[in-house]
């Protein structure tokens, strides 16, 4: 008879931080595309400006490159045009419970007060992961929260209560134009709807 020597070692599972965020990226560029196919809206997702500075070719001239910086800090995720509005938004995944206002930068708070200013439409797109809602916060409440300034984050009693859940469809994946259209150009969206 033939007895196993060894223990077998249970692989563990690990845990991959690289795509963090990506689902609600890719839920919103799928969005952004059925908006652009159907000629809703025109947005896209800003490029992060990069400095390279280490190039090499190889014999086909096949482009490597070694060594790139973010040039400048970008703005927000993403920007366009809906009815002749401007655009723009920051787009957030949290696994907590709570937003914390660490997950947005000080140049990107100064952006959104900008683009409020000069009468824009500036919000914010947030996904609960662990309770897979999405809501959209208008940017005008986002900085009076922050304004405030009477926590390090927002809690997702907030959003329940105060901001718009985004639903969830196959196609688009996340009908957030709808909020604002309803919001910005003369639609009824009452508060007490925004769960339906």
């Amino acid at each position: 008879m033939k007895y196993p020597s060894k223990i077998k070692k249970q692989n563990q599972k690990s845990i991959d931080f690289a795509n963090r965020g990506m689902s609600l990226e890719n839920d919103l560029n799928l969005t952004n595309e059925y908006y652009i196919e159907k000629n809703i809206a025109v947005i896209h997702k800003k490029p992060t400006p990069i400095k390279l500075v280490k190039i090499t070719f190889d014999c086909q001239k096949n482009a490597k490159i070694n060594e790139a910086y973010f040039q400048s800090p970008s703005t927000t995720d993403y920007n366009g045009i809906y009815q002749g509005a401007y655009l723009d938004f920051e787009a957030k995944e949290t696994k907590t419970r709570n937003f914390p206002l660490a997950n947005i930068n000080q140049h990107q708070i100064n952006h959104l007060r900008k683009i409020i200013e000069h009468k824009g439409i500036a919000f914010l797109i947030i996904r609960f992961s662990i309770i897979n809602e999405t809501y959209l916060i208008k940017g005008e409440d986002f900085i009076d929260f922050i304004d405030k300034k009477t926590r390090k984050s927002i809690p997702y009693s907030y959003f329940k209560d105060n901001c718009f859940l985004i639903k969830e469809s196959y196609c688009p994946r996340l009908d957030y134009i709808i909020i604002i259209k309803d919001l910005y150009f003369g639609g009824n969206y009452e508060k007490n709807d925004k769960k339906n």
